[in-house]
């Protein structure tokens, strides 16, 4: 028989909740079919609701990075006590697999003593950072600029991942579902709605805030070790579409996961990835994606720390529409 844990949770606007999980990692949450957005309508209201377009300027090309400030990084930096690092990527995946379309290919040159990477890094399988050229929405990108504007075949004229070369330093704060839940992993299909974001706060005695990076553990990574890999593109735990506006609310400046963040199926009826869209699309918000959280939370669990420095630097290609990526949290 399957154990379950009750869990009171506050929803947002104050209103309380019971979440019951089991060992599956299923939740008797309100059933996902009553949240907003249902529907293509729904998702584009939303959209609008929470769209930062011209909220830094019309001609702005960093989107939600925009707030971390200098006192920001300060604050990431004094985070820094044991000087302990983890690695928040997976290492890269070679063999072609359901979740790995395209292996990382790596090719020893003449004499051995150099050598060719290849990678086509989007998708479920490499862990990487997405520039926020890299979604678009009715034909636009983040702050409005049309297609043609942006996306050509010689890479994106705004909004590539070059303008990130100064790199990024910010308090990073893992959110740790399945250990919320009392489970090893979170089931693929399973949501993530905001009573448990909030949850996790009170329970890891954190209060996310403006600048902050945000890194989902569903437990991808263990799953595919118990169990082996699966075709994640049809089927993985991941955010529903309505924590949309308390990301915005919490001025959350970069989001993360160990697969690619949104739940699959979307349940927003004729939008795919809708996580996606809404973040890096309305608010601006690069995602880092398929990154290894399992080494991160071993050690925030040993430490009982779940806050930490997040150091990224991805490599400016002039005009790309990300880079895979080794972001470090150093406790």
């Amino acid at each position: 028989m399957t154990s379950r844990v009750l869990t009171s949770v506050l929803l947002a606007g104050g209103l309380s909740a019971t979440i019951l999980a089991g060992t599956s990692g299923q939740s008797t949450a309100p059933p996902a079919g009553s949240r907003a957005p249902r529907n293509a309508s729904e998702f584009d209201a939303l959209f609008q609701q929470v769209s930062n377009w011209g909220r830094w300027g019309k001609d702005d090309q960093l989107g939600s990075v925009n707030l971390i400030t200098v006192t920001k990084r300060k604050q990431a930096a004094s985070l820094v006590k044991s000087g302990t690092s983890v690695s928040l990527a997976h290492n890269p995946l070679t063999e072609k697999a359901e979740d790995n379309a395209s292996p990382f290919e790596h090719t020893m040159n003449r004499g051995f003593s150099t050598d060719t990477y290849k990678v086509s890094y989007h998708g479920y399988a490499h862990s990487h950072i997405d520039a926020l050229c890299h979604i678009l929405y009715k034909d636009q990108t983040y702050n409005g600029y049309a297609r043609a504007e942006v996306n050509t075949e010689k890479g994106c004229m705004k909004l590539g991942i070059d303008n990130l070369k100064l790199g990024i330093v910010t308090r990073g704060i893992l959110i740790d579902i399945p250990r919320l839940r009392n489970v090893t992993y979170l089931e693929p299909g399973t949501p993530v709605y905001v009573e448990e974001l909030e949850a996790w706060e009170k329970k890891a005695g954190v209060k996310i805030s403006s600048g902050d990076a945000i890194l989902l553990r569903t437990g991808r990574w263990a799953r595919r070790e118990a169990l082996g890999a699966w075709a994640v593109g049809r089927s993985e735990a991941g955010l529903h579409a309505s924590v949309a506006p308390w990301i915005k609310a919490r001025g959350v400046a970069l989001v993360g996961s160990d697969d690619a963040l949104d739940v699959i199926p979307s349940l927003v009826e004729g939008i795919n990835l809708p996580v996606h869209t809404l973040l890096l699309t309305a608010m601006g918000i690069n995602l880092l994606d398929n990154q290894d959280l399992e080494s991160l939370a071993g050690t925030a669990a040993k430490l009982n720390r779940w806050e930490f420095m997040l150091t990224l630097a991805p490599v400016p290609v002039t005009g790309g529409t990300g880079f895979p990526l080794n972001a470090l949290a150093t406790f």
